[in-house]
This record gives structure tokens, C-alpha cells and sequence, in this order.
């Protein structure tokens, strides 16, 4: 019997997948059908508005293991942190 992915897992997964990208990018819209694909329950949920959503837990642990990450609003995606974002924040 194999052994079911952890939290941690999947926010490893999301990080490899960040790292494949040459500008170190990744676009919610891809990451979150990969995730329902792979791990199915346990990293995705549709929410109230009836859209694929990273469950919380999954999304919290990237948070942890990626300090280095921003949230991009405007692409829609996770990047690496410039020198032009606020040091002391999440979002760009």
C-alpha cells in the first residue's frame, strides 16, 4: 500500500514546480489543476464560488517552506522576491 502524500508534500511539489519555470514563476490557474490531478482531496477544494481551489493547509505550508515567495496579483502567480518588493510583505 502507498503511502498517502503529506501537507508538506504537496507544498514540495508546488515548489518543484516553481523551480522547473526558468523565471522561477507559478501561475495559480496551472498549479491547481496539476494538484487536483496528482493529489486530488487533499490539496484542492472548490470553493463557494464553485471554482478549484489549494486547500488552505497546502498553502499555508508553501508559505512556510517559501519566505523568499511573493504573491504576484497582477500574473496571478507565486515568484521569487525583487528588490523592488516590500520586504516585510507576501503580495506584490
Amino acid at each position: 500500500m502507498e503511502n498517502q502524500p503529506t501537507v508538506k508534500d504537496i507544498a514540495q511539489f508546488m515548489i518543484d514546480e516553481m523551480n522547473k519555470d526558468k523565471n522561477k514563476y507559478l501561475y495559480q490557474e496551472n498549479i491547481v489543476m496539476s494538484l487536483d490531478e496528482k493529489f486530488g482531496k487533499l490539496a484542492c477544494y472548490y470553493n463557494d464560488n464553485g471554482n478549484l481551489a489549494i486547500s488552505k493547509k497546502v498553502l499555508k505550508m508553501f508559505k512556510e517552506l517559501t519566505p523568499g515567495v511573493v504573491w504576484d496579483r497582477s500574473e496571478k502567480a507565486w515568484r521569487e522576491r525583487n528588490k523592488s518588493d516590500e520586504q516585510d510583505k507576501r503580495q506584490a
